[in-house]
């Protein structure tokens, strides 16, 4: 029987153009990539040349430091590139997709006649390892370790998300076979699965402790789960795995193919067809969705691969993130408004905010908004307001969490929580931060401090 849990703080932010709950396949991109800097804590090192031939699930890139945690092609075809950036920090490795799309056979293997050792050994090898993280510290797990617990958010809060009844449509099978992994690779407290309390989707699972968490954004993010059900302490690992990869995961042992599927939520105020797009990780952006031009309101339009809250800006020439399964096409909010009517002495009719400064409070919550990315304002200041402990649901400060990360205060950051934390805990935060502080790149770099400081 699971146990329920509900989520007090925290907001929903309803943008417009949610995805209908249609699904459609996505057209084969003409090329595809995977993304080294997608995988935080990992030291890329390329194991193909431009030219070279390779099947879906030949190695591209392994990790320098832990060689066995393998990064592979999701399709056949040739590298096209390998894209560099500063000090020739690898970027992506482009492959140019064959017509025929041909698989490295791994072979088939039976969980539950198969031990921890046979089973984490094909994980590695079917490169779906690097799609487990790790708390603390929010990076790419380490093979090496033993996890107390691993954790599986079954479902995704935030703004525009993919519905899960959507994305595991005819997958259940998989997912069951996923979980029945992952309890071998547990340790003692098991598998944890968090679903959203009026979906049965995942009611039926086995071998995993199910939590039923209901409440605002973000009861769907993996460590406020982990918060409510298992907290992390010092010294413990508990590892984290996207509930499509874990689908992925279970059709990989069953046919001994690496096929990165994902169902990707593509919508957003300035896309002309809100739907669910099938397709595979490192598809280009344009297989994906038609990005127009300019803006319904002759602004220009961003692309964020991943949530509008914490997703990436990329263009419409890029890949989508390796984590992602949303792409939303946003405003970008650059065009000057009037400062009497949508300025800051406007009435703020058509504003969101996480407070009652606009009356738009009145209004019904499952009113849609059709915002910009406008930020209101530049860095400021960094002053206490309180607005952080409104969305936070965790038993931590965050203000002064991240105020310590500041100064780089290692003893205060371990005594205010920093090993529970991952930077998208604190988007909304970021969102409603009177004084803009970008505070998820800073919890991101405080993690990096503090993971190199131990070594």
């Amino acid at each position: 029987m699971s146990r329920k849990q509900r989520i007090k703080k925290g907001v929903d932010i309803r943008l417009s153009g949610r995805p209908a709950d249609t699904v459609i396949s996505a057209p084969s991109a003409s090329v595809y990539a995977v993304k080294p800097p997608d995988f935080t804590g990992v030291t890329p090192k390329l194991n193909v040349r431009v030219g070279d031939i390779v099947e879906a699930g030949t190695c591209i890139f392994y990790d320098k430091k832990t060689p066995s945690v393998q990064f592979l092609s999701p399709v056949a075809g040739t590298v096209k590139d390998v894209v560099r950036g500063a000090k020739r920090r690898i970027l992506a490795v482009e492959i140019q997709a064959s017509d025929k799309n041909t698989h490295k056979d791994f072979g088939v293997l039976e969980v539950h006649t198969s031990d921890k050792n046979a089973i984490l050994t094909r994980v590695l090898e079917g490169g779906m390892f690097p799609f487990f993280r790790q708390r603390p510290f929010d990076v790419v797990a380490n093979p090496m370790d033993s996890p107390r617990s691993i954790h599986i958010s079954g479902f995704d809060s935030s703004p525009l998300a993919a519905s899960t009844s959507v994305a595991l449509d005819g997958r259940v099978s998989d997912f069951q076979n996923g979980v029945d992994a992952l309890a071998k690779l547990a340790g003692e407290s098991g598998v944890h699965v968090g679903v959203q309390s009026n979906d049965s989707t995942l009611a039926g699972l086995r071998n995993c402790e199910i939590t039923e968490f209901e409440g605002p954004h973000p009861s769907g993010n993996v460590g406020v789960q982990i918060h409510h059900t298992a907290p992390l302490s010092k010294g413990e690992v508990v590892w984290t795995i996207g509930y499509q990869d874990v689908a992925n995961l279970g059709a990989m042992l069953a046919s001994g193919h690496y096929v990165p599927t994902k169902v990707v939520a593509v919508g957003g105020s300035e896309c002309a067809m809100p739907q669910h797009v099938k397709t595979l990780a490192g598809a280009s952006i344009s297989s994906i969705v038609n990005v127009p031009e300019k803006a319904s309101n002759g602004d220009s339009v961003r692309v964020v691969s991943g949530s509008p809250l914490t997703g990436d800006q990329i263009s419409k020439e890029d890949y989508i993130g390796s984590y992602h399964t949303a792409i939303a096409l946003l405003a970008e909010g650059s065009e000057p408004k009037f400062l009497l009517t949508e300025g800051w002495l406007g009435m703020g009719l058509q504003r969101f905010s996480l407070n009652h400064s606009f009356p738009t409070w009145l209004m019904p919550k499952a009113k849609e908004w059709d915002l910009d990315t406008n930020m209101g304002g530049e860095e400021r200041a960094f002053v206490v307001t309180g607005e952080y402990e409104k969305v936070f649901p965790m038993d931590i400060y965050p203000q002064h969490l991240i105020k310590s990360i500041i100064v780089n205060d290692i003893d205060s950051m371990e005594k205010l929580g920093i090993y529970e934390v991952a930077p998208e805990d604190f988007a909304l935060c970021e969102y409603g931060c009177t004084s803009k502080i970008p505070v998820q790149q800073v919890v991101r770099e405080g993690l990096d401090n503090l993971r190199n400081e131990l070594g």
